[in-house]
Parts: structure tokens; C-alpha cells; sequence
């Protein structure tokens, strides 16, 4: 056989090798970049300036810092499980009262639930703000909507328990990512409040993760999926698919508010629908007519106070 075909034979397969291995190369590295972007995206969502929120809420006529430093208060740091110190606010206006604890939006921080906070303050119940990990004031290093978060409201019910006491009553305000937070640790960890009121949640995390790839990209690959899965995995150390609260809820037994507006094309009202139906037991659904993600109270401010007192009402969960 002829030495030089058996040469150039050679130098082609070395030659496709050396192509097979780049290509994988590539593959490697676009799979590992598909992953960072996409659990960095997740994972470290930019956050809103704590100055900008109280301007915007300042300016809104929803926070006033004047009122509110005049309002009895106690700043604590409540430790979770894990050691992140959250920075809490226990507004007691009304001594002996119940209380409501306030869980904001991802992005934002405690300021933002301070509109919600004057609805009860005027209904003779007290409060308690927080800002979640990693947002305003607290520890944390990324966020886990929800997943640690439930822990952290935990540790932050069982300061108030520790300070008043095995029968104090309690219900939890929730907006976005902190209606989440609340659905799951009364699905999953304990059903202990008198109340919930969850505003404008996701029901699946998986889902809600697609829905914003295609407004973002117009598409949403099954393997971008699995890929963000394994990167949230690796670099957060928390499931996607166990951010489920539509899997949460069948476990509450106590009665559950439901908030959505009817534009909302950020996490989709069908979803608040999709919970409202899976809620055994006591709960009620309100469905403001205008208003975007988390804008129900800020469009239809005397509709929601309206749905806030039929379901006290209907509950009989007014202070006593």
C-alpha cells in the first residue's frame, strides 16, 4: 500500500478528531455559558436601591417617612436557620393586638409593604416588616424565591412567638415572590398563622421561569430548562421543582386570600386561578380589573380594602 494514502489516511482521521474534540469543546463551553447567564439571571435578579423604592412609594403618597417614624417600633435582627440575619420592624401601635407580617416582592425591600402595612395598622392590628435575604438591610448572599425564604419567615414568627407569647394570632401579607414564601411555609412548614393573603404569586417556579424566557426571547428550549435547573442546583443548592406552590396548597387548612390583577403579564393571573381552585377549606379570590404585576393595591386601592374586609369579615379574623 502506498505509504503517502496511508499518511494523508492518518493525518484525516487526526484531523477529524481534533475537529470532533473542538466541537465538543464548544458545546461544553456554550452549555456551561448557557448555564451561568441563566442561573446568574435567577439566582442574583438585580435588585431595586432601597432609596429609589422609598422615592417612588414617597412620591406615590404610599410612605410617609414622617408617619412612619412616629409609629412605635422596635428594629430587630432575627437569625434563620442557617445563620442570615434578616432586619425586622415590630410596629406595635396596638398592644395586645394581633399581627401582620409583611413578605415584599423580589427586588424590593420592606418600605414597599408599608402601603399594605397602613391597611391593618388602621383595622387595630400590629406589624411586623422584614426585608428577605439578601434584599434592603438583611444577610444573603442570592435568592431562592421562596425556598429559604419559608425559613426565614419562620425564624421571623418565632421571634414574635418568643416576644408575646404561644396565643398571640397572626396573619401574613404577601406580594410576588413574598405570596410564594408564605403559600410555601404554610404548605410545607407549618400552618401555624391565623391568615394569608398572597398577592400576585407564580403556582410552579418551572413554569414561571419559561413563560419569561419566551416574553424575553420568544422561545423557551426544553434543554435551556434543564440546563438553568442544573445551574440553579450546583450554584444555589435549591430544586426548581420544589418551588411548587400549587402542590403547597393542598396542605393549608387555614383560609387564604387570593389577589391577582387581570393584566398582569408578568406572572400570568391564570396562575392565582390555577391556586384558588386547588384550596380546600376557606379562601377567597379577588381579581382587580386594571394594573400590572404587584400594581393591585396601587390601581384599585378602595377594591382591595373592600376584599380585605370581606374576607376578615367572612372569617371572623378582625382583632378582638
Amino acid at each position: 500500500m502506498d505509504t503517502r494514502y496511508l499518511k494523508n489516511s492518518r493525518l484525516r482521521r487526526a484531523s477529524a478528531v481534533k475537529k470532533g474534540l473542538a466541537a465538543s469543546a464548544s458545546a461544553v463551553l456554550a452549555i456551561a455559558g448557557t448555564g451561568l447567564y441563566l442561573s446568574q439571571r435567577i439566582l442574583y435578579i438585580a435588585k431595586k436601591a432601597e432609596e429609589a423604592v422609598a422615592e417612588r412609594e414617597t412620591k406615590a403618597g404610599r410612605f410617609d417617612l414622617e408617619l412612619y417614624r412616629q409609629l412605635p417600633k422596635e428594629e430587630v435582627w432575627v437569625r434563620s436557620i442557617d445563620g442570615t440575619r434578616l432586619k425586622s420592624v415590630f410596629i406595635t401601635p396596638n398592644p395586645g393586638r394581633p399581627y401582620v407580617i409583611f413578605c415584599h416582592g423580589v427586588t424590593e425591600h420592606k418600605i414597599n409593604s408599608v402601603k399594605y402595612m397602613n391597611v391593618f395598622l388602621k383595622r387595630g392590628f400590629n406589624a411586623i416588616l422584614f426585608d428577605h435575604r439578601r434584599h434592603g438591610e438583611s444577610e444573603g448572599s442570592f435568592t431562592s424565591y421562596g425556598h429559604f425564604e419559608k425559613h426565614d419567615l419562620k425564624a421571623v414568627i418565632d421571634e414574635l412567638i418568643r416576644r408575646e407569647g404561644e396565643g398571640i394570632r397572626f396573619g401574613i401579607h404577601g406580594e410576588s415572590m413574598g405570596a410564594v414564601t408564605l403559600l410555601l411555609y404554610a404548605g410545607t412548614v407549618e400552618d401555624k398563622a391565623s391568615f394569608y393573603i398572597a398577592d400576585c404569586p407564580f403556582s410552579d417556579f418551572r413554569q414561571q421561569v419559561r413563560h419569561q424566557m419566551k416574553r424575553e426571547l420568544g422561545f423557551s428550549p426544553p434543554f435551556f430548562m434543564t440546563i438553568a435547573e442544573w445551574a440553579v442546583w450546583l450554584r444555589g443548592r435549591y430544586k426548581m421543582t420544589e418551588l411548587s406552590p400549587l402542590e403547597a396548597i393542598q396542605s393549608i387548612e387555614k383560609p387564604v386570600l387570593f389577589i391577582h390583577s387581570k393584566e398582569d403579564d408578568f406572572i400570568l393571573p391564570d396562575m392565582t386561578e390555577a391556586l384558588f381552585e386547588a384550596k380546600r377549606g376557606p379562601k377567597q379570590l379577588f381579581m382587580a380589573e386594571t394594573g400590572g404585576h404587584a400594581q393591585s393595591y396601587n390601581e384599585n386601592p378602595e377594591e382591595y380594602e373592600e376584599a380585605i374586609d370581606r374576607f376578615l369579615a367572612e372569617f371572623d379574623l378582625y382583632p378582638s
